[in-house]
């Protein structure tokens, strides 16, 4: 399935945009917090539809996206990571390697939680993100 053409609106959550900050993992005496990590959520069944894939998936697949922002604050390189109930399709979106490029979109753009997120795919790899505070204020 090609990806162009499909979107998705997941809601901002607090460990969306406070990752270092929030995940319990953070909290022992090995890893400390690391404040201003942020990530945009792949839903279950988005990532099954579109099929979505981590780095392990078995078919070759790049779980690479070229990403910018509506409001041009944001351009690199996504990486489709994680992994849902089905290992191979992927949880979330950070920028490959500085899980903190999305916390700082995060905070240009004032996001909180319950806040949303557009993810629109404009072809194979690459995807614009866009920030409301509601469902039905997108421009893309």
């Amino acid at each position: 399935m090609s990806l162009a053409n499909n979107s998705y609106i997941v809601e901002i959550k607090e460990a969306h945009i406070m990752w270092g900050e929030y995940h319990p993992s953070r909290h022992s005496h090995s890893r400390r917090e690391i404040y201003g990590e942020g990530y945009i959520q792949i839903p279950s069944d988005v990532a099954y539809k579109f099929n979505i894939f981590n780095s392990n998936n078995p078919f070759g697949i790049s779980a690479r996206y070229y990403c910018t922002s509506y409001d041009s604050y944001y351009d690199g390189w996504l990486l489709a990571q994680g992994n849902q109930s089905n290992p191979i399709y992927a949880k979330q979106f950070a920028e490959e390697g500085n899980l903190k490029r999305i916390g700082d979109w995060y905070d240009y753009v004032g996001a909180t939680a319950g806040d949303y997120v557009k993810v629109v795919f404009t072809s194979q790899n690459h995807i614009i993100i866009e920030h409301s505070i509601d469902r039905f204020s997108f421009h893309i």
